[in-house]
């Protein structure tokens, strides 16, 4: 061989080995960090369900990729964003921790993004709601999946305004989520020609609302706007309920109201109640057949976000399937490539900036009449298009958009 020849096939080899290593599944294993609330306000809504979810997952993959072993830890945010911080510096640092999943308090996903971006690791966000996750704090190392607060405020507070709600009263969780779904439900409802008169901020979370009901109760308000969600939502509408809100003629508007929340609260109580949501397990036959498979695992229905959860697993794992690499940057990148077509959602897709758009749903709680079961609670009005669910990239002010 002469020496041109053993200098290209050097060449070659090492090209190859290194773009081996590049595409390699580090540690011989997939990791898949769960966090979320596991004991307090948002237990319902993800929690242990959520945990159970992405195993599901995990199973249906067959508990590994490519040869390489997906593993699945777990922790309880507490809905705290410093005991999640370091949760999750201690799982990139230590524990190689490939991709961190769940996530519920906008205030813990904000938090996590950056430690995040930071490593160079991936997360999916299936539970928080404040839309600036995606837009002012976002980062090319997560994704946020399932809702936010923009679509839920252009299905919610677009439909009541139209059918006469013109003024409101909101009584919003003071956190980085309860905030921005305010902003996000004063710009669709002035939008549609009505007016937000005022606002009351409750701590989070909040057992007595009497005081907040009160306030909005004198307020005159034709709308007392919930931007708040799962304990403090269904402690919220309790109270309304005693205090007679909407037989005094105000209309109650849940800006963020889960499946189990109506479940607790029984048909009775939430009747009526219009609703935006990403998803709902009686839609169709897909629907209804992931959804029995979960009831068998659980005992209840799932949530949109026990839903988007598992899907968002299995996005993930073919993304590392099909790249043969557990690459933060080269996993999101297969991702974004790739359309979603399952249970969860059809023709979704991940944008530049990291939100996963897809269809949303105009639902209402259906009397008790209508209910045929436990589970049977929604009636879904109509379908929202992707395009006009979410905030459009030419309004975004993601670093990543802007590059």
């Amino acid at each position: 061989m002469t020496m041109m020849k053993k200098l290209l096939t050097s060449a070659v080899a090492s090209a190859l080995m290194a773009g081996g290593a590049q595409a390699a599944i580090s540690n011989d294993t997939v990791k898949i960090g769960y966090l979320a609330d596991m004991s307090g306000t948002y237990r319902d809504l993800a929690g242990p369900n959520g945990l159970k979810a992405l195993e599901m997952a995990v199973a249906d993959f067959g508990g590994q990729v490519n040869g390489a072993k997906i593993e699945v830890v777990s922790a309880d945010d507490r809905n705290s964003p410093d005991t999640s911080s370091s949760t999750v510096r201690r799982w990139v640092e230590n524990d190689d921790v490939d991709l961190v999943s769940g996530m519920v308090a906008s205030s813990v996903s904000i938090a996590v993004s950056k430690i995040l971006e930071e490593h160079d690791r991936l997360g999916i966000i299936s539970g928080s709601a404040a839309s600036s996750i995606t837009n002012e704090h976002c980062t090319p190392n997560h994704i946020h999946y399932v809702y936010d607060t923009y679509p839920l405020a252009n299905g919610t507070a677009s439909a009541v305004v139209k059918e006469g709600g013109k003024t409101w009263y909101m009584l919003t969780a003071d956190y980085a989520f309860g905030h921005s779904l305010e902003s996000d439900v004063r710009r669709v409802v002035e939008a549609s020609g009505g007016e937000v008169i005022g606002a009351v901020r409750h701590p989070f979370p909040t057992q007595d609302f009497s005081s907040f009901v009160l306030q909005a109760q004198a307020s005159g308000a034709d709308v007392v706007g919930l931007a708040n969600a799962g304990a403090d939502t269904t402690n919220a509408i309790t109270t309304a309920s005693e205090f007679g809100v909407t037989q005094s003629g105000q209309t109650l508007a849940a800006l963020l109201l889960f499946l189990t929340d109506v479940h607790a609260l029984g048909a009775e109580t939430a009747q009526g109640i219009q609703l935006t949501t990403g998803w709902y397990w009686d839609m169709n036959d897909e629907t209804r057949e992931w959804s029995d498979r979960f009831m068998e695992e659980t005992g209840v229905r799932p949530t949109m976000v026990h839903a988007g959860i598992y899907s968002s697993a299995m996005q993930y794992l073919k993304a590392v399937e099909a790249t043969g690499s557990d690459d933060a940057q080269t996993v999101r990148k297969q991702m974004m490539d790739t359309p979603i077509n399952d249970m969860f959602a059809k023709n979704g897709k991940i944008r530049v900036d990291g939100r996963m758009v897809h269809d949303m749903f105009l639902a209402e709680v259906k009397t008790p009449a209508e209910s045929t079961g436990e589970w049977d609670l929604y009636k879904i009005l109509r379908t929202i298009p992707a395009q006009e669910s979410y905030r459009p990239l030419s309004e975004s002010k993601c670093k990543l958009v802007n590059k």
